[in-house]
């Protein structure tokens, strides 16, 4: 800042207009105030001044800012160009406000840009960001030449509403696609939860051949792969990653570190977690410790947060919840207890609904349901379904009549057409001999015409597609070839069945003997 102050009063005393210079130095630090006063007292500003502030105030939060300038353009003579409505259509959509930007397109359109691509596309991105979608695409159906840009910039409005079916109907649509337009669809399926889908999109991005997946695209695509348990591509991808140096970039790392943890390689998982090694940042640990929690290594994940601690990194609302899934799966009542302690006395972190369930699974797996009711009542937020949920199950393991009834009354109310609720309240009267309740549940089913879903598992075949079957289900094309296939594991496991049956059988005469 001396320096260039220095630089200022030189330029004063020589008569050296140094404006333009001293203007993006001070916008480098940024020191926006000086940089507007040097603007001021400018005595010709062009549109390339006005175009460097403007973006600046945008950059900086200040979007009033550069809209006060755009509207000082006229004053001095000088008309906008793209850049500076590429930068004021930015500013604009940081304002809690579709007016100005309204405004703005009216001026944009008067001053005859309508036809250029690249103000367009910044357009587009603006009405989206305020949620005006059907600005958005009247824009875009507008315009007379649409290039990549501003499609890939219409299907990611689509995207960023969760509106996957317009998205991918424009897609579709496009005549020529690149790794942008590729890599949005398939995040935008992956970030909806639409696994199947993205991991679709991306086998058929595979088949196209012209265009080849960055790192973003493989970061996109990895936890489609993780929550689907398609673990051949997942593989396929990590050596696609590290022969094109993508595994170097933290994020497609640790999207990896992830797919092979929910995929239940818990050691490579952990291999990958070695290697990243000083570039760990925080998901990388949270992922490490929620992977050992959730394959029944507690005393490791409770180890590896010892070791984060060690090497200086500090815990999230996410470790905390490994940390107590950990407590939970090892039956750790009391290191639980002292972690939940820990969150806010210590590392400043209030809980939140999912580690005030992590605890009622804690207390209620070790038959403590008295403790866990009353740490219920004691939420300061209201709890939901999953919470009363867990409370219900722990109730049905260790035969709880009382505290069930309550958790079940809580669930009618929050859930009132799901009939597992019924069916487990059902089996604690049953357990207990309570047949007036089973019956009552009964009747409470048939008057609110409850049906229980069928149960069904997902299979990814060839590691491509996912799919849906039910009980005794013949609606897949193959199905009469999978029941063959079924058939002859069943003969083959109905020796060893009849083998193992023959010595527990010869094994409980032997105890009544």
């Amino acid at each position: 800042m001396k320096q260039i102050k220095q630089l200022h009063a030189r330029g004063l005393r020589n008569g050296v207009d140094e404006t333009k210079n001293l203007l993006q130095r001070l916008l480098q630090i940024p020191k926006l105030a000086y940089a507007r006063k040097l603007f001021d007292h400018h005595r010709n500003p062009c549109i390339f001044l006005y175009n460097k502030l403007i973006q600046a105030y945008s950059v900086h939060s200040q979007p009033h800012e550069s809209i006060l300038l755009f509207n000082l353009l006229s004053s001095d003579g000088l008309r906008p160009n793209h850049h500076t409505f590429n930068f004021i259509f930015a500013a604009s959509a940081s304002i809690a406000s579709l007016r100005p930007l309204r405004m703005l397109h009216s001026q944009f359109l008067r001053s005859g840009f309508e036809s250029d691509s690249f103000c367009c596309t910044a357009l587009v991105t603006s009405y989206a960001k305020l949620g005006a979608l059907c600005c958005a695409r009247k824009v875009f159906d507008e315009m007379p030449n649409r290039d990549v840009p501003v499609w890939n910039a219409m299907i990611t409005c689509y995207k960023r509403q969760g509106d996957m079916k317009s998205a991918i109907e424009l897609f579709d649509s496009m005549p020529s696609k690149n790794v942008i337009s590729w890599t949005t669809v398939i995040s935008g399926f992956s970030q909806n939860g639409n696994y199947s889908e993205a991991l679709t999109v991306f086998l058929r991005m595979e088949d196209d051949k012209s265009v080849k997946p960055n790192h973003i695209t493989v970061t996109s695509v990895l936890p489609a792969c993780a929550n689907l348990g398609a673990l051949e591509i997942g593989r396929r991808l990590e050596v696609y990653a590290r022969e094109n140096g993508f595994f170097g970039n933290i994020y497609v790392s640790n999207a990896t570190l992830e797919m092979y943890s929910k995929c239940g390689m818990i050691d490579v998982a952990k291999r990958i977690f070695d290697e990243i090694g000083n570039q760990r940042n925080l998901c990388s640990w949270n992922s490490m410790i929620s992977s050992l929690a959730t394959h029944g290594k507690h005393e490791e994940a409770l180890e590896l947060y010892a070791q984060m601690l060690r090497e200086g990194e500090k815990p999230d609302a996410v470790t905390f919840v490994g940390l107590l899934l950990a407590c939970v799966h090892g039956g750790m009542v009391k290191k639980g207890k002292e972690l939940f302690k820990s969150m806010e006395e210590v590392h400043k972190i209030s809980p939140k609904l999912e580690h005030y369930g992590c605890m009622i699974d804690l207390l209620g797996r070790v038959g403590k349901l008295q403790e866990a009711y009353d740490l219920i009542k004691t939420m300061p937020m209201k709890p939901d379904a999953v919470v009363w949920g867990t409370l219900l199950g722990a109730c049905s393991f260790h035969g709880n009549v009382e505290i069930a009834e309550i958790a079940c009354e809580a669930l009618f109310k929050l859930e009132p057409s799901n009939p597992g609720n019924c069916v487990i309240m059902s089996n604690i009267y049953a357990a207990n001999e309570m047949w007036d309740g089973v019956l009552r549940m009964r009747k409470m089913m048939k008057k609110e015409t409850m049906t229980k879903a069928a149960g069904y598992s997902y299979l990814v075949e060839e590691g491509v597609e996912a799919h849906k079957f039910t009980v005794e289900d013949k609606s897949h094309p193959r199905s009469y070839e999978i029941y063959q296939a079924l058939d002859k594991i069943f003969q083959i496991m109905k020796p060893e069945k009849s083998h193992i049956d023959s010595i527990l059988q010869h094994k409980q005469l032997c105890i009544l003997d």
